[in-house]
Formats: structure tokens, sequence, C-alpha cells
């Protein structure tokens, strides 16, 4: 009998229903298309789906602490172009990817602190950030992408573009970077922590959780998994460019809220968040091998977040749970109340 439940509670998981999906779209595809699970096509998913990951997991552990972060591109190209820039002018290209990661802690504690201190909206201090950090991208780069060929060694763009075994480098560092964050989430008493926040931000305080504290790592943490896909996107690219990652945010998003993961805060996944990327990157791909236009391409995308979000809403609706999007508007009548008081 225990057994049986524990079946059923195994298939009544988000992520088992994504991953069905998952395997059904490959299965169709592939009778479409018999070309789309051969070695290449499948390098180039990898490939794809690992600096988006990076990113998608950052969103996720956003939308998990009752959040949002929508600069994770921006940081992204702006910690690219940093990197480039620097090396281009005669600094070494793991002394730049340092000066590059800082320059991302940096970003991160700003959103921490301007959440958490002032009382921002996670919203507002992001979509600001968004804008700032890639406006340095583009003073940096004049607007024109940074050429770095020739210039970064072979052991830095094996990061990128190296295999082992056949299997892309920077997945592999996706794949550990995501397995280690699973982990934690799911048995490190401070990653729980995030999750005590985005249920309820008062009863944690209550609970003697550190909720300044929490919120500033996980923006921390976040900009740093963004560096991380700008610099290995460098590698991969032998290019810096401030138009890297745009609209990346809308996927990153869309990855997170597909496998499970709540706008309602406090609850997520990264095993879903990742067979969300994956499932996104696999019908871009079909999109593409189909000869579909980028447009259309572009509209899926947009449909299957929408709906994403709407079950969302919809599912936490019924709990009396509210969204990301419902705070910051509470957040906007309380103060319109105050100055009409």
């Amino acid at each position: 009998m225990k057994k049986d439940n524990w079946i059923k509670k195994f298939f009544a998981q988000r992520e088992m229903g994504v991953l069905a999906i998952l395997i059904i779209a490959v299965i169709i595809v592939q009778m479409i298309q018999p070309k789309f699970l051969n070695t290449a096509n499948l390098r180039s998913i990898a490939i794809s789906v690992a600096t988006d990951g990076l990113l998608s997991i950052g969103l996720c552990l956003a939308l998990i602490l009752g959040g949002i972060e929508l600069s994770v591109g921006g940081v992204a190209a702006m910690t690219c172009v940093i990197t480039g820039f620097l090396c281009l002018n005669g600094t070494n290209i793991w002394i730049a990817a340092l000066a590059a990661l800082a320059a991302g802690i940096f970003v991160g504690l700003f959103n921490g602190f301007m959440i958490s201190k002032v009382g921002l909206p996670p919203f507002i201090v992001t979509l600001g950030m968004m804008n700032l950090s890639r406006g340095v991208a583009y003073i940096l780069t004049e607007g024109s992408p940074l050429s770095l060929s020739g210039y970064l060694p072979d052991s830095f763009r094996f990061l990128a573009t190296g295999k082992i075994g056949g299997i892309p480098m920077i997945f592999i560092i996706f794949v550990i970077i995501a397995a280690i964050a699973g982990f934690l989430t799911k048995r490190s008493k401070v990653c729980r922590d995030i999750f005590y926040v985005g249920s309820n931000e008062k009863a944690a305080q209550l609970s003697a959780i550190n909720v300044d504290k929490v919120k500033i790592s996980v923006y921390v943490v976040i900009a740093m998994l963004s560096t991380l896909a700008g610099i290995l996107s460098l590698g991969r690219f032998n290019m810096a460019t401030p138009e890297l990652s745009v609209g990346a945010e809308t996927t990153a998003i869309s990855a997170a809220v597909i496998g499970g993961t709540s706008m309602s805060g406090g609850v997520g996944s990264i095993f879903g968040t990742f067979l969300g990327i994956v499932l996104l990157k696999v019908v871009n791909s079909a999109l593409v091998m189909l000869n579909v236009s980028v447009y259309w391409q572009d509209f899926v995308q947009g449909l299957i977040l929408v709906v994403a979000v709407t079950i969302d809403y919809m599912s936490h609706r019924k709990k009396g749970g509210i969204s990301v999007l419902e705070r910051y508007l509470g957040i906007m009548k309380k103060d319109g109340a105050g100055k009409a008081a």
C-alpha cells in the first residue's frame, strides 16, 4: 500500500508531467524530421540549453524567494563585455574574468540591498538594473561587438567549446551547477530558508530567519550565475557583444514556471527548471528544423509563457496565493492610498 502511494506521489509531481511532454514532443518531431536526434543537433541543443539554463536557475531562485529578476540578460552581456574589453587591453583573461565576476557580485549586492534594506519592489530594481547593465556594455563597446579572435587561450575556450566524451563541456558545467543547486535547495537548511521567506516573509522573520541576508544572498548568487553565462558565451562566440542574451529573461521565466516554480513564491524546483529549459530549446530546435519562420518561434515561446503563467495563476488563486505581480501592484496601491491620505 505504501509502495502504491509512493508511486502515485512520484508521478503526481509537476516535473514528471514536464518530462512526459518533453518525451512526447521529441518522439513527434523525430517522426516528422528524422534528423532531429542526430549527434550534431543534440549537441547544438545542449549548448543552447547551457547558457540560458544558468539564467533560468537564477530566475527559479528569485521566484521561489517571492521576487523577480529581470537583469540576468543585461548582467550576462555586461560581464561578457567587461571580460573581453579588459582582455583586449592587455589584461590576462583569467584576471579579466575575475574582474567581471566582481562586477557581477556588486550588481547582486546592489539589487539585494535595494530590495531588502531600502524596500523597493524587485520588479523596479531589476528592471532598472537590466537597462543600466546593458548600458555599460554599450558604452564599453560603443555599440559594436568586440572580436577576440586570437586573444583567448585554448584553456579558456575549452570551457565553452570543448567536449568530453562527445558531450559539450559547457553543458557539463551547467549540469554540475544544476545538480549542486538542486541538492542544496532540497537538503541544505540555509537554502531551505529561501522557500520559507518566499512562502511567508513575516512568519520567516518570527522564526528568527535573517530575511535580509537571505534576499541579498540570493541576488548575489543569481548575478554570479549570470556572470558565468556571460563569460562562457565569450569563449563560445569568441566575441563580446552588448546584444548578448537580449530577451533571455523571458526564456528563463518560462523555463522556471513550466518546471513548476510558482510566481507566488515559496514553491520551485531546480530539476523542473532544468526540464523546462530543455523543453523550450527542443521546441525551438524543432521549429528551426521544420523551417518555421523566426517570428513564429518568438510567438510560440510567448504563447508557452502565457499558458504556463496562466496555469500557475489559476492554481494559486484556488489556494488563495498571490503572484509577484499582484504583490507589486499591492505595494503601488498602498503608496497611492498613502499619498491620497
